[in-house]
């Protein structure tokens, strides 16, 4: 039985700006498409994704880990320009966050979770703007309870992110189903807090993982309803 989900933000509900990553880039005379960096990200996600993620200290580091891998996949020679050109959209990211783009499925799939009668809660390694961002692009009415690891000063895979989350939103960790994108962080932490954990990976990268993955949370809505009928 699944009373509540948790939802990662960054790679399941939000995405880079991807038309705004290529215009810093472009400014130092790498032109490049964002369908190119979009499809390099997820291959860029997946190398980042290691057992020993943990000894790039934060989600900070991370990121400019992420970003390093995210140029060698889209065929970006990185250098001080490239360096310069992403150092160009930290103040827009400490401000609004960057991760702004919401895919066309991510709202009807919400709809379907919230009409199971699930209760939604984003968990996530963040810069202390995901409850804002969530409210600019449309998500927050959907969340019945929003944990950053900014403003909580743990982040995930540590176990007390999700222990955190569990208090707020008054769940169950025998009830709750955690879903995110990078194993090592999502999986690993919420097994840790004694929570089942879904992967989503729609490029089918993550093949022979022990947990279940989705292509797109609407697959996993279908999942669930047909669960509920099931059960019904």
């Amino acid at each position: 039985m699944v009373e509540t989900l948790f939802l990662d933000a960054g790679g399941v509900l939000v995405f880079p700006n991807w038309s705004r990553v290529a215009a810093a880039l472009g400014r130092y005379e790498f032109h490049i498409e964002p369908a190119v960096l979009a499809a390099a990200e997820p291959r860029a996600r997946r190398r980042l994704d290691v057992p020993d993620i943990e000894p790039l200290a934060n989600d900070r580091q991370r990121g400019w880990r992420y970003f390093d891998l995210l140029m060698a996949e889209a065929g970006v020679a990185s250098d001080a320009r490239t360096r310069q050109a992403l150092a160009d959209l930290v103040p827009y990211h400490a401000v609004h966050n960057l991760w702004e783009y919401v895919p066309p499925d991510v709202a009807p799939a919400l709809a379907r979770f919230r009409a199971l009668g699930l209760r939604l809660v984003t968990v996530s390694n963040s810069n202390g703007r995901v409850r804002e961002l969530l409210q600019r692009v449309g998500l927050a009415d959907y969340m019945t309870v929003v944990v950053d690891s900014a403003e909580e000063g743990v982040e995930k895979p540590d176990p007390r992110l999700f222990r955190t989350a569990l208090e707020r939103s008054g769940a169950r960790a025998d009830t709750t189903l955690h879903v995110g994108d990078l194993y090592y962080v999502d999986v690993v932490g919420a097994r840790a807090a004694g929570l089942r954990a879904v992967l989503l990976d729609p490029n089918n990268l993550y093949e022979g993982v022990d947990c279940l993955r989705v292509e797109s949370l609407g697959e996993l809505a279908a999942r669930l309803e047909a669960g509920t009928r099931h059960t019904g």
